[in-house]
């Protein structure tokens, strides 16, 4: 099927659907007001290269940084990610933010012809209340970077589908808010594992090269409108 106008409009509304339902299940699982109340989170798609495809309007701050979270997931994990797995992070210097922003990477893998070929990826960012450092909240009197809460270097959260329980643990326990911190945790997971799904459907009903090449088309449509924006 060659791209058209038509088709292309519709994989767009496709694509921005799945980041726009990772975000109602993370803002419906969530127990801080953070993100129940005021959203600040994001949820966004990308394509097997690392390529934002697709970011809901949740806050768009975070569409500068997110696929910068997503380049140094896949530097750190070169050809090292695995369905099932998770990267979490939250490193400035790694594509983060602030501290308080933790990020979440997943592969996406489709089955075809016998074959896993990796359809994309699906990513989250969710500002977490407290993540330890010199004062409570996000906003803290530091000078320097440690001052300011936890480090994460992106790691693998999940392998295989298995959670690594001792990531959430080091994560809560630097917390003053731990219940809270686990329970955002496991939101981001289940915002995850939403997309996932979704985009598997997408790329089930139409084919891995179908998928892929309005992925691309997305693109160059995207960067022919700021072109001409400019």
């Amino acid at each position: 099927m060659a791209v058209d106008a038509i088709s292309l409009e519709v994989f767009k509304n496709m694509f921005i659907s799945v980041s726009e339902e990772m975000g109602v299940a993370l803002q419906r699982t969530a127990y801080s007001p953070n993100i129940k109340e005021r959203r600040d989170f994001s949820c966004a798609v990308f394509d097997p290269q690392g390529q934002m495809v697709a970011q809901a309007a949740h806050v768009p701050v975070h569409l500068g940084a997110m696929p910068a979270s997503v380049r140094a997931a896949l530097d750190t994990f070169p050809n090292a990610l695995r369905p099932g797995d998770i990267v979490i992070l939250n490193d400035p210097y790694k594509g983060g933010t602030h501290l308080p922003d933790i990020t979440m990477v997943a592969p996406v893998y489709f089955e075809e012809a016998g074959q896993k070929r990796m359809a994309g990826f699906v990513a989250n960012r969710g500002h977490h209340s407290d993540v330890g450092g010199m004062t409570p909240g996000s906003l803290p009197l530091s000078t320097e970077l440690y001052q300011e809460g936890t480090i994460i270097p992106p790691i693998k959260l999940a392998r295989g589908g298995r959670l690594n329980q001792e990531v959430i643990q080091l994560i809560c326990r630097n917390s003053r808010t731990p219940e809270e911190r686990k329970g955002d945790l496991a939101a981001q997971i289940a915002s995850i594992k939403v997309g996932e799904r979704r985009l598997q459907e997408i790329t089930q009903r139409y084919g891995m090269d179908e998928t892929q090449e309005h992925m691309g088309a997305l693109l160059d449509y995207s960067e022919r409108l700021t072109r001409l924006a400019i």
